[in-house]
């Protein structure tokens, strides 16, 4: 490797990611990712449809109670998190940036959305859902330190799958 170049191996461990408010240039963002198959069930709709539909984020109150962005230094959006809450139960739902996927980073990901949740709700029980075929964000939760806790078959986009809720459990440090 020349002086000049840099290893993007060695860049994505260096990378450092903050928990924002979700802005609509992040929302206008996030419609507009698009993950290949199998994993397209998380593409969002359009952001016109969101907002004509009041659903998820597309909801300036839902977005703003629940929703943040999570950026880089630079202030590029590298993901968002969802903070639902359930009796004494944090519910994380969250995404990163496609291209960014399966290059390492989920577990730090990971943890800093829980960490933010556990801060938010320090007396809730942090968890998430995730489809059992989706090992690569699998393992991504358990190097962050989530543990399936059950698995059990739901409703998704695309009909019933069976899922596992993981909830977290990171090691005392």
């Amino acid at each position: 490797m020349h002086d000049n170049e840099s290893s993007n191996h060695y860049k994505r461990h260096q990378l450092k990611m903050t928990i924002h408010p979700l802005e609509i240039r992040h929302a206008l963002e996030i419609c507009d990712w698009s993950y290949e198959a199998p994993f397209d069930i998380y593409n969002w709709p359009t952001w016109e449809d969101m907002q004509k539909d009041g659903i998820e984020f597309g909801d300036s109150v839902l977005r703003e109670a629940q929703y943040a962005a999570v950026l880089n230094d630079e202030q590029m959006l590298i993901g968002f998190a969802q903070f639902f809450p359930i009796a004494g139960v944090t519910r994380l739902g969250l995404g990163m940036r496609p291209e960014l996927c399966g290059q390492g980073l989920g577990p730090e990901f990971i943890r800093l959305i829980a960490e933010e949740a556990r801060k938010r709700t320090p007396e809730h029980e942090i968890d998430l859902e995730v489809v059992t075929w989706n090992r690569r964000a699998i393992r991504a939760y358990e190097q962050a330190g989530f543990r399936v806790s059950d698995t059990y078959s739901r409703r998704t986009v695309t009909g019933y799958a069976e899922c596992h809720c993981m909830v977290y459990e990171p090691e005392e440090q």
